[in-house]
């Protein structure tokens, strides 16, 4: 796999501290983006082997984590985890280590409102959470996108149009998470190296083509049907379905578009650390 880089000017002319006449871009300077950061260099990523002479399986895995209970990662979880480590995947469904840590994480394919509440949520108990994106939910709500950034959330990426990755090819999964990655350089100043797989759904070759060109995939141990917005049943239902299912290491998946989670994550995060948990990042793994 190599990986070429083409760049990206977007700068925009330095700004003058006109009191003391002197250049004052090195506090001052703006940059045309939504986030006011400078753009970062695009890539390009050259897919090696891209008719899979290798013959990877392009079987269709879809990722499963099981029910967590008594504060322990279900045995699908576990097993799961240990066909990456086994492989010498760079992926991972939760952190191992035995510690009382939690990854937050939010997957985000539309915009109703909800993801405003639960940023206020974070940012009033300071905790950081990972946001994984699509291309299409990005560019449709790129103010929202920028607070996620500027608020020191992590913003992955989720592909570009949420394509199953064991029925595209090689190349095209690669051109998905590259035209993610790069709008985000263009217009937000902004990488991560997190991937998670649109449905959760994805292939052994599909796993090592994203790892190849620097991705590394995040799945999960806990999640609870929180999807469909017709189905809301109330805070007291999300908290309790996050909270009885706590465990140590766990990456948590919610929907941002949950009405429920929205109305239950102060309740949550509270909760998790009465019990003595502590909110991490993915940047901690």
């Amino acid at each position: 796999m190599s990986l070429c880089i083409s760049v990206l000017c977007g700068c925009t002319p330095k700004t003058v501290d006109n009191h003391s006449g002197m250049d004052a871009a090195a506090t001052t300077e703006k940059y045309d983006t939504y986030t006011g950061k400078a753009p970062l260099k695009t890539v390009h990523f050259t897919v090696s082997d891209p008719q899979n002479t290798k013959g990877l399986s392009t079987k269709k895995i879809a990722h499963s984590f099981g029910v967590a209970s008594k504060g322990e990662a279900h045995e699908i979880a576990k097993q799961s985890q240990r066909f990456f480590e086994e492989n010498k995947v760079n992926a991972i469904t939760y952190d191992t280590r035995g510690e009382k840590v939690l990854y937050l994480t939010f997957d985000c394919g539309y915009e109703n409102g909800n993801t405003e509440i639960i940023l206020d949520v974070l940012k009033e108990k300071k905790v950081k959470a990972a946001f994984f994106c699509t291309l299409i939910n990005i560019k449709s709500s790129p103010e929202l996108m920028a607070r996620i950034i500027n608020e020191g959330h992590i913003l992955g990426n989720h592909s570009a149009n949420h394509p199953c990755f064991d029925e595209i090819s090689r190349e095209k999964m690669a051109k998905e998470v590259e035209d993610c990655d790069n709008y985000l350089r263009e217009k937000f100043g902004y990488t991560s190296p997190y991937f998670r797989f649109p449905k959760g759904e994805y292939s052994e070759s599909a796993l090592e083509l994203v790892n190849s060109i620097g991705f590394k995939c995040v799945f999960w141990s806990l999640a609870y049907n929180d999807w469909n917005t017709d189905q809301q049943k109330g805070g007291d239902y999300a908290f309790e379905k996050v909270t009885s299912r706590l465990h140590p290491g766990a990456i948590i998946l919610l929907h941002s578009v949950s009405s429920d989670n929205a109305q239950a994550m102060g309740r949550i995060i509270d909760y998790a650390r009465e019990q003595g948990y502590e909110f991490r990042t993915l940047n901690d793994l």
